[in-house]
């Protein structure tokens, strides 16, 4: 089951069921209005919108065409947006563009923060830019939807709180992270708004791609329409999901609407690419002992998409372009 968010001049928007070609959508608002009421009442909701999406599927419902400009990030805003770092040549190698050594635990405990969730952009809003000093970079990631998930969740019971999946777009201030980290309390300003892709998945429309709480397929980034990355997002995820929600629900519960981020999708091979900037100039260093790739500018675009085995789309794709603010 697909489902996005139709802008329609409120905060949270319209939820609707799409079909599976992108084409039409139908609203959803005679079983939930949003997607965070649909997410707040998952058991009782979820079979009423997979039998709308299944009449939709048959042409048994009018469906209107899809225009992805018309609709917002699939959670509009969210209680929690908690990004991890689950791919270890990416902290490896973006540590290294900072001079820092990579945590002792690197490969034995999770790395993730909390990320601001009061306004996310939409799949083909523009990225603001005050200042292009401050090395705007994008982020290629994965991201689940959590219902309510208890404290003291473990790996093994994760699986049944992931309910829905998306594409992220991670905007990362990279020039503003290091004076930041310095303070020794984490990102904030070098964090600006997230963006999502246009639709949220259900977990079996992966198929046998989602196994162990990690999607087995390529993850591809355009900028400026040359293709950077077509990375593969399962096998070097070194902590899955339900790792992630793991370490996450040590201390605390989670609400229905929480988002967990995948961290940036991230390969040894460097034939597969980057899903960042920040890799990219990082491997220029080792090779030549400077980067050479500037960060993003007013007027780039960057572009992300996941498709399955039969080159099909799973979430639509995030397109955005930097303007100056």
């Amino acid at each position: 089951m697909k489902l996005a968010t139709l802008r329609d001049g409120t905060r949270d928007g319209t939820l609707v069921v799409v079909r599976r070609d992108h084409a039409v959508f139908a609203k959803a608002t005679g079983i939930a209005p949003t997607m965070q009421a649909a997410l707040d009442d998952w058991a009782n909701v979820e079979p009423k919108l997979r039998a709308l999406a299944d009449r939709l599927e048959k042409g048994e419902v009018e469906g209107t065409p899809v225009e992805v400009e018309q609709l917002a990030s699939p959670l509009p805003r969210a209680y929690e947006w908690v990004d991890g770092s689950a791919y270890i040549n990416h902290v490896i190698l973006v540590r290294k563009a900072r001079n820092a050594e990579p945590p002792p635990t690197l490969r034995t405990d999770p790395l993730v923060y909390q990320g601001g969730s009061g306004a996310f952009l939409a799949p083909t809003d523009d990225i603001p830019l005050a200042d292009v000093e401050w090395g705007c970079d994008f982020e290629s990631e994965i991201a689940v939807v959590l219902d309510d998930t208890p404290q003291g969740t473990t790996a093994a019971e994760a699986g049944r709180h992931v309910k829905l999946l998306m594409l992220v777009n991670d905007v990362t201030l990279r020039n503003l992270i290091p004076p930041e980290l310095a303070k020794g309390f984490g990102f904030f300003q070098s964090k600006p708004a997230s963006a999502f892709s246009p639709f949220a998945i259900t977990p079996d429309e992966l198929g046998g791609a989602w196994k162990e709480g990690r999607v087995h397929l390529r993850l591809q980034t355009w900028l400026n329409g040359e293709l950077v990355g077509d990375t593969d997002a399962g096998p070097e995820m070194h902590f899955s999901f339900f790792d992630l929600v793991q370490h996450i629900a040590k201390t605390r519960s989670y609400t229905a609407g929480t988002i967990v981020g995948s961290g940036t999708v991230s390969n040894e091979d460097r034939a597969r690419g980057i899903s960042c900037l920040a890799e990219q100039r990082m491997v220029e260093i080792i090779e030549s002992g400077s980067p050479k790739t500037p960060f993003m500018k007013p007027g780039d675009l960057v572009e992300i998409e996941m498709f399955d085995e039969a080159g099909r789309s799973l979430f639509g794709r995030i397109r955005q372009r930097v303007v100056q603010k």
